[in-house]
């Protein structure tokens, strides 16, 4: 099959179409031929690389694939050669405490699609039979595959962690994100105050588009005086943070007293300051959050078939401009996300 792969960490320059073998689905596995993956800030991480990372090369990207079944493993039930599905990019064991408990992605041995196991920029990938679901009805293979990583990880975050309530109000960090944008539709389903942040005044009439209350151009105006001004000097309940460093003091003084910091990413930095006599003194609680559960994805799903949540797709490329692709999701030019098409 042709797949665009990486031979090495570095630049986009480490990125070619090549042809490499055709995966084989095992015992309880599938194969998926790819109609639609989308980008993901993880797929640029994984290119660059970080110590302790190893892989082995070629290595394919992509944890978001919408696409149609090609192969069953010997003995599967329930799977029909030609079933269109979406892919959970979560694979774990299946059998520890955590996994059968539903907490898959607690699992020692969880890993995603694209970083730890070969993802979907290519024309075909195998999976587990537990991480395939339907493609909602109505959807492209390209707005379906905008789903997945980004919706879970904020059902996760909010809902699973910060535990978010209506008539609360969020701080949500770049709303032209793929993970903002699913945050700002998630927060305002259960009844939040949705201030969100954008890096233009274009995202800024999007994200209100979404459903926020309030948005602020963080390249014009300090979002921190914003929140304070918006909330009558009271400040937000939960804090939505995915940027890092950049933001992460900042947000903090932007919580109430009690007031929850959920991170789920570090796209300026992963070393920010942190003043902890702001958290201990006001009792701030700072929540880490990766990914979510199996079962999360198949409840926002039905919320997707409702017309409560939606895909934001900015734009579908072919799958040999990856690498402009990746360019422009580090330039942050898009609003939600971008797709390539095999």
């Amino acid at each position: 099959m042709k797949a665009m792969a990486m031979r090495g960490h570095g630049g986009t320059e480490v990125l070619s179409m090549q042809e490499v073998p055709d995966p084989r689905a095992g015992a309880g596995e599938v194969v998926v031929r790819v109609r639609a993956v989308a980008l993901n800030h993880l797929d640029i991480w994984v290119r660059k690389g970080w110590p302790g990372l190893s892989l082995q090369m070629p290595h394919i990207l992509g944890a978001d694939v919408a696409g149609v079944v090609e192969e069953a493993g010997p003995g599967l039930k329930g799977v029909q050669v030609g079933d269109e599905v979406l892919l959970n990019p979560g694979v774990s064991c299946g059998r520890c405490e955590q996994c059968l408990q539903g907490e898959d992605n607690l699992c020692r041995h969880y890993g995603i699609l694209g970083e730890h196991l070969a993802g979907g920029y290519a024309e075909l990938v195998v999976v587990p039979a537990a991480n395939l679901l339907p493609k909602p009805a109505g959807l492209s293979h390209e707005q379906s595959a905008c789903i997945p990583l980004v919706f879970l990880t904020a059902w996760h975050a909010l809902l699973s962690r910060a535990r978010l309530r209506a008539g609360e109000t969020v701080l949500v960090h770049a709303a032209g994100s793929g993970v903002g944008s699913a945050a700002v539709q998630i927060a305002k389903l259960v009844g939040a105050t949705v201030i969100a942040t954008a890096g233009s005044d274009a995202k800024c009439e999007r994200a209100l588009g979404l459903g926020a209350d309030h948005a602020i151009n963080y390249e014009r105006s300090d979002f921190l005086r914003d929140v304070k001004a918006l909330t009558g000097r009271r400040g937000v309940d939960v804090v939505f943070e995915h940027t890092g460093k950049t933001t992460w003091e900042r947000s903090l003084l932007a919580l109430v007293n009690g007031g929850r910091l959920v991170t789920v990413g570090a796209t300026t930095g992963y070393d920010p300051t942190t003043d902890l006599r702001h958290v201990f003194y006001r009792q701030l609680s700072v929540l880490g959050s990766t990914m979510g559960s199996k079962g999360e994805l198949f409840e926002i799903l039905r919320f997707v078939e409702a017309g409560k949540l939606r895909p934001v797709m900015d734009r579908a490329l072919p799958l040999a401009d990856a690498a402009a692709a990746q360019d422009a999701l580090s330039r942050r030019e898009q609003f939600g996300k971008l797709v390539l098409v095999p």
